[in-house]
């Protein structure tokens, strides 16, 4: 189809028009919706003799998983706006891969919470929005900044899930299962980034992620 043809146009618009909707779709899905995981949910053996949770230790623990949550649906908008980013189709495949192993911690995060008694957060839609406007910026600048970006999240997120193993109760095996069943898939989504190109990002861009991972953990904390 020739390019100055007005059909051609036309499809480039409708398109793109497409691929809103479907990214519309999307946001409203993983920040409102409920989730299916492809795993089953991780379980230490023995876990139904574990000794109940007291009711400050299942407020902690919702808390916790919580917080948990929102950075999986963090992590489904950074995946799907660098997957809509990249123009390379392997790279597209290898973020959409990732994004659908984030929906098991999606899935599991929100079963856990339910057997807590807990919710998710209020705000998940506008973490979804934010996340996402920061995805794109960074697949605009060049896959491999793209790549570094998903490494440096992933590390981050490391570092926040290990913090987790140490504030959740001891008693709570359950959600510990889940958060260091995570923690192993983040691992290796950082590996996977750094091995197909990722350039470590500037001190100044990795202290902003900081600064907004902790505002975005606070506020999830309670909201």
């Amino acid at each position: 189809m020739n390019r100055a043809d007005p059909a051609f146009s036309s499809a480039i618009r409708h398109d793109a028009l497409d691929r809103v909707i479907l990214s519309i779709d999307n946001a409203l899905r993983t920040s409102l919706g409920s989730h299916v995981a492809t795993r089953p949910c991780p379980r230490p053996e023995g876990v139904g003799e574990a000794p109940a949770l007291s009711a400050e230790e299942k407020r902690l623990s919702a808390a916790l998983m919580r917080v948990n949550h929102v950075g999986e649906v963090c992590a489904q908008a950074l995946y799907a706006s660098q997957a809509w980013g990249t123009t390379d189709p392997a790279l597209k495949a290898q973020f959409e891969a990732a994004a659908a192993e984030e929906t098991d911690h999606l899935a599991w995060t929100e079963q856990r919470l339910k057997e807590l008694g807990g919710r998710t957060s209020l705000l998940n839609p506008l973490w979804y929005a934010g996340a996402f406007a920061i995805g794109l910026v960074a697949a605009k600048v060049s896959d491999r900044h793209s790549l570094g970006f998903v490494v440096e999240t992933e590390r981050q997120v490391e570092a926040h899930l290990n913090s987790h193993m140490d504030k959740l109760p001891a008693a709570d095996a359950a959600s510990r299962a889940i958060v260091a069943q995570m923690r192993d898939d983040e691992v290796a989504h950082a590996d996977a980034a750094e091995k197909a190109g990722g350039v470590p990002l500037p001190a100044p861009v990795r202290g902003l992620m900081k600064l907004a991972a902790m505002v975005m953990t606070t506020t999830a904390h309670h909201i």
